[in-house]
């Protein structure tokens, strides 16, 4: 055998040798690999055993609103209840975390709220409750409610911010007749610092007044609380509003016309400081008696006699100063077209009481111009010696008029 014969046959041998070694390396993972599958079927001494399936809990979960509900009855309570099992907590709240308050039935089988939902308002739903075996089973859901049908807002005054005189009641006018007055009378508190009693009124269905017995004290501040949102104030008729008003009550300063001295005195802070000579109601058209409350003012206004049902009789397009009254249509005003002897010594008007002014409101040194300047809404001007009958409270801001005694028997709480 020459050389390069050796050398091809090692290389030959040298090849199978190779075979052999990668047949054998080959071989062992598939004898592993069975090894390791007959472990897992046999569950034998060298292999892991198969994990035990955990318990469940046999507690079951029911809430109502269902998961999902869009348009849930919002004066409906939430209730959750639960089979084979116990409710250890329950949770429902709206969006910004607020929780529903409720209350759990002696054996824990169910839970029902207790404070009111609102309406458009989504809320969720977290439950736990344990088997008898301690297991505990869960559920989380959630609801929005619905907004409801028919709706009923307040009308108020005096308006956010304002500054008003002693004399400015509270008065909220509804939209719609409210046939559950306590209902809606308790959704509405009006609270004053320093603190006073304060009490609500009905003049009516839809007219609800807040006062104290006196007039306020000056520099008091009063917030008026509407709590009507959901509110049912008619069958199937909910509030919307859920807001507080904020004013404060200015100088004290109430005003005395005397229609018989034809004068108007002004007191301003416990002191006397103004006396103007004025024109009252002629005796077809006399001023009505009593406290009335300034609840507008214009530095001009038109005035018609057919707007108040006297016909043609005066037709005014520039009355200067003009404060209104009541809502009959009773002023003090500036009077330019009558003669200056008229004023303190005749009663001519057609139930207004007249200052003494100028055409166009232009002069600051009328007696116009000054009352109204000294003036404003919630001032108090009580008429005296006029004739006529007290005027009624409902018209106008004219709550004083009535016994404290009286005001209080109108309440619905």
């Amino acid at each position: 055998m020459t050389a390069r014969d050796q050398q091809e046959r090692g290389a030959v041998g040298g090849s199978w040798s190779r075979r052999g070694v990668l047949a054998g390396l080959l071989g062992a993972p598939v004898l592993l690999l069975a090894a390791c599958n007959d472990g897992a079927r046999s569950g034998g001494a060298g292999g892991a055993g198969t994990a035990a399936t955990p318990k469940t809990s046999v507690a079951k979960i029911t809430v109502t609103p269902a998961d999902g509900t869009t348009n849930a009855v919002f004066t409906a309570p939430v209730q959750v209840a639960v089979e084979s099992g116990t409710l250890s907590s329950v949770r429902v709240a709206d969006a910004t975390g607020q929780e529903i308050a409720g209350r759990l039935a002696p054996d824990g089988t169910s839970w029902a709220s207790t404070a009111p939902l609102g309406s458009g308002t989504r809320y969720t739903v977290a439950a736990v409750a344990s088997d008898r075996d301690k297991l505990q089973a869960d559920a989380n859901t959630s609801f929005t409610t619905a907004a409801p049908a028919n709706t009923f807002i307040g009308y108020f005054t005096p308006e956010d911010g304002s500054t008003v005189g002693v004399g400015m009641p509270v008065s909220i006018t509804f939209n719609t007749p409210v046939t559950d007055r306590r209902a809606v009378q308790q959704a509405i508190t009006v609270v004053a610092d320093p603190g006073v009693e304060i009490v609500g009124h009905w003049y009516s269905s839809t007219r609800l007044d807040f006062r104290p017995e006196q007039y306020w004290a000056a520099g008091t501040k009063v917030t008026l609380k509407l709590r009507l949102k959901d509110v049912q104030g008619a069958r199937g008729v909910y509030g919307v509003q859920a807001k507080d008003v904020n004013f404060t009550i200015g100088r004290a300063q109430t005003s005395i016309a005397d229609l018989s001295a034809d004068t108007l005195t002004v007191t301003t802070d416990g002191q006397v400081t103004a006396t103007y000579r004025v024109i009252g109601g002629a005796p077809e058209h006399r001023t009505w008696a009593g406290k009335m409350v300034i609840s507008e003012q214009y530095q001009q206004t038109k005035m018609d006699s057919a707007t108040v049902g006297l016909g043609d009789e005066y037709n005014i397009p520039d009355v200067p100063h003009a404060q209104r009254l009541t809502a009959s249509g009773t002023f003090i005003h500036g009077n330019y077209w009558s003669a200056a002897s008229a004023f303190g010594n005749a009663n001519t008007s057609h139930g207004c009481i007249a200052l003494r002014d100028v055409k166009g409101a232009g002069d600051p040194g009328t007696d116009g111009a000054k009352f109204y300047r000294s003036s404003m809404v919630g001032d108090v001007v009580e008429v005296r010696n006029s004739g006529d009958r007290t005027v009624d409270p409902a018209n106008g801001l004219s709550d004083w008029n009535l016994t404290w005694a009286d005001w209080k028997a109108g309440s619905a709480v």
